[in-house]
């Protein structure tokens, strides 16, 4: 016979909680109790178990080692659960809760989310369009999209792709623009948010990277988009993001140099989830169009 649980399933599930968001305000939230009652949880659980789980810190709760070893089984534990009472009460199929970025839903996504609709008539994409990073555990989101090394605790990803990257700017820009040393005298628009790196690429340009670079700065990656296209600069953008802009002259490639770096966009789904039916359409569709958008606009500059 199986031994029951030495601590209640509502106390187990308040340290998984609390353990991957380091603090107890979210998962009060989630178990709809005070904040009270969750500490409550922990302390009674810490007495019963006989250890202590958290170090407490200025910055907030930190996991201890033996908390920390066992919280993958824990969430892996509880998505799996998750998935269990959807099945039981029926799962709603018909709704994909998917949250992305403000580049990718910009610049590449809401072009393109009607051909995924058209495919799947009887899936309704909602978007949760956030620079934050959204915990993918929760009941309301399927899955997201986030670019980056594709090394997340507690994530499973699959690479979506976008990890080609250079300059682009504005036509009337580029013809001030004869070489790379040019870039000295034009505006180069900084992205606060970026992980695309100036350096790399001017290092592969044998450029001199003791050579200041300045221009307008931007905080919100869609908006430092916006400012290539209006004229305000030169931007180091994704192949994949700056596509269809180059594609209908809204934007050029002023070297026609892409590098590749090790970020890229990525299909993500918490670890342990079961992947239903909608996230693996989602996914699949991925796989197929992302390639095709690059390869259309590669086919387009050839002819």
């Amino acid at each position: 016979m199986s031994k029951a649980f030495p601590i209640p399933l509502n106390a187990l599930r308040a340290i998984e909680i609390v353990a991957r968001r380091g603090a107890l305000a979210p998962a009060a939230e989630e178990l709809g109790v005070t904040v009270g009652a969750v500490s409550q949880h922990l302390r009674r659980a810490e007495e019963r178990l006989g250890v202590e789980l958290f170090e407490r810190t200025s910055a907030g709760l930190r996991p201890l080692p033996a908390l920390k070893a066992a919280l993958p089984q824990l969430s892996s534990g509880f998505a799996a659960l998750q998935d269990g009472l959807a099945g039981l009460k029926g799962t709603d199929d018909g709704v994909l809760n998917l949250t992305v970025g403000s580049v990718f839903a910009s610049r590449w996504l809401i072009w393109r989310i009607n051909k995924f609709t058209a495919l799947h008539r009887d899936i309704e994409v909602r978007l949760n369009v956030t620079g934050a990073m959204l915990d993918l555990a929760r009941p309301d989101i399927d899955c997201g999209v986030r670019y980056g090394f594709g090394r997340w605790p507690g994530v499973t990803s699959h690479l979506i792709g976008g990890r080609a990257y250079q300059p682009v700017c504005a036509p009337s820009v580029a013809k001030s623009i004869t070489g790379p040393g040019d870039l000295a005298h034009v505006p180069v628009i900084q992205d606060e948010t970026t992980m695309l790196s100036w350096d790399a690429w001017r290092a592969e340009m044998g450029m001199d990277l003791g050579a200041r670079l300045s221009g307008p700065v931007y905080s919100d990656a869609s908006l430092a988009f916006d400012a290539a296209i209006s004229e305000q600069g030169v931007l180091m953008a994704a192949d994949m993001m700056s596509a269809d802009a180059v594609s209908d002259g809204r934007l050029v490639r002023p070297f026609n140099h892409p590098i590749e770096g090790e970020q890229a966009y990525w299909l993500v789904t918490a670890n342990g989830r079961r992947e239903n039916r909608k996230v693996k359409a989602f996914r699949e569709w991925l796989a197929v169009e992302v390639p095709a958008s690059v390869e259309g606009y590669v086919n387009q500059s050839r002819g």
